[in-house]
């Protein structure tokens, strides 16, 4: 184990996560008298709304994920320390993280928490085998590899049922980014691929967006959903609302419907874009302040941000449940934001957490695009879709990509795809597909040997006791 050393006697500050809270975080206490540490489990700095584009060989990896150290070399009161974060201890200020074998631990003054949220498949864990999430760039290549690996495999099938239960994709989950990669999965088999293969026609592709709310992007409003849902539809998506996935596995999923009946899809390729669950150190903040979570294990944080007792504790992005402020980039800037507006004025002598105004969310909207050339955007109380939300929509995530040369890229990269019908990140492997199977069978192997031989060291100790 190690203690990260103190080379000053300037404020301290941690911050974890290298999402929009982390990195935001830090880049606002870029001018001040602070030293800061970042600790992320990631090299890189994901722009997760993109990742969808990512799964569907729009967008590569280095466009959406560029690297965290590259991008603060520059500030020179920051560094970045490679773990996974396994507790924070608030009595006495530091965080323990973990690399491999290498146990680290980084004593903080004030403490940045943006650890961010996980796919949630609300207490059906097992379902992740069969239907992986779309939160990390493992995910995404894992699903462009099933994606492309099923039209290849329905390529040398002979039987007509086995080829329909190949080429048929569903998308559990109607929200921004169920609707976005239902579009993508759409016009990938209708455009990209149309002539690619002999034995089939990708055209003839069944995609499935299913969710067990009533409506296609409820957050968005009535209005906006059903234009998104009108959209899809041209597309050849099939909407199935009320239907709540009871059941997943290798060659499908069992959906309930609301009147309680059930039925069975046959779909090889299957993703999972329905809830979020918080980080497991929003538990652990939450019992150490006395403070509460909620049922996706967010903190109820303070009106500053800080979690009870611990005013140099702050908790931003999608790990904070604060009222009206949705789990979106934008919530998760502003909070970093403001927190190190707090860290700064502490530093100076001149915050007093008593009088602190709290946190005020600004809302500059939200869109979701549908296709190409097409998206629904809600800016204050004005409701619109079509081309010119599109527009909006990639000037949006344009300004909030990381670095220049990512911007250039990204919009070349969209050039080629919306205005013709080719995709430059098609690769994918055997390796992406499985990789990450293997490793969950591997550490569960590592979990059942590890029970066993405390299970055998304590029957030795029971019998050196008994003889």
């Amino acid at each position: 184990m190690s203690i990260q050393p103190v080379e000053s006697k300037r404020h301290r500050v941690v911050v974890i996560g290298s999402g929009f809270g982390g990195l935001f975080g830090v880049k606002a206490l870029k001018k001040a008298d602070v030293d800061i540490t970042l600790v992320a489990k990631t090299t890189h700095h994901l722009f997760q709304p993109l990742l969808y584009q990512v799964a569907t060989g729009i967008l590569s990896v280095g466009e959406i994920a560029p690297t965290t150290r590259v991008i603060l070399r520059k500030q020179k009161n920051a560094e970045v320390l490679l773990g996974d974060v396994l507790s924070i201890d608030l009595e006495a200020k530091t965080v323990t993280s973990k690399l491999l074998e290498r146990i680290t631990v980084t004593p903080f003054d004030s403490l940045i928490v943006a650890a961010g949220a996980q796919q949630s498949y609300f207490g059906n864990d097992h379902f992740a085998e069969f239907a992986p999430g779309m939160k990390t760039i493992d995910d995404a290549l894992e699903l462009r590899g099933r994606i492309l690996g099923a039209f290849e495999q329905a390529e040398l099938s002979d039987d007509q049922e086995e080829k329909d239960r190949l080429m048929t994709f569903v998308v559990v989950g109607a929200g921004p980014t169920g609707v976005e990669l239902a579009g993508q999965i759409a016009e990938l088999a209708d455009r990209t691929l149309d002539g690619a293969f002999r034995n089939i026609d990708p055209r003839d592709a069944r995609v499935i967006l299913l969710d067990a709310a009533p409506a296609v992007l409820p957050p968005m409003g009535e209005k906006l959903g059903r234009k998104a849902a009108e959209r899809l539809e041209k597309l050849g998506v099939e909407i199935q609302l009320n239907a709540m996935v009871t059941d997943v596995d290798n060659d499908g999923l069992t959906v309930k419907e609301k009147d309680g009946t059930t039925r069975r899809i046959e779909a090889q390729c299957k993703v999972w874009s329905a809830g979020v669950q918080g980080s497991p150190l929003g538990k652990q903040l939450a019992d150490q302040s006395g403070s509460e979570t909620d049922r996706a294990g967010r903190v109820l944080v303070e009106p500053d941000l800080t979690v009870k007792g611990h005013p140099n504790v702050f908790v931003v992005g999608d790990l904070m449940s604060v009222k009206d402020v949705p789990g979106m980039a934008q919530g998760a800037i502003q909070g970093a934001t403001y927190a190190a507006k707090l860290i700064k004025a502490s530093v100076k002598g001149e915050d007093d957490p008593a009088q602190r105004k709290p946190f005020k969310y600004f809302d500059k909207g939200s869109m979701a695009t549908v296709s190409r050339f097409n998206a629904v955007a809600k800016v204050g109380k004005l409701e619109f879709g079509g081309f010119i939300a599109w527009l909006m929509w990639l000037a949006l995530h344009l300004y909030y990509l990381v670095g220049y040369r990512s911007r250039i890229t990204t919009v070349i990269s969209w050039f080629v795809t919306f205005l013709g019908r080719g995709r430059a990140q098609m690769a994918s492997t055997e390796q992406q597909v499985f990789a990450r199977l293997a490793i969950e069978q591997l550490n569960s192997l590592e979990r059942a040997g590890a029970v066993e031989t405390d299970t055998a060291e304590k029957e030795q100790e029971r019998e050196k006791a008994a003889g």
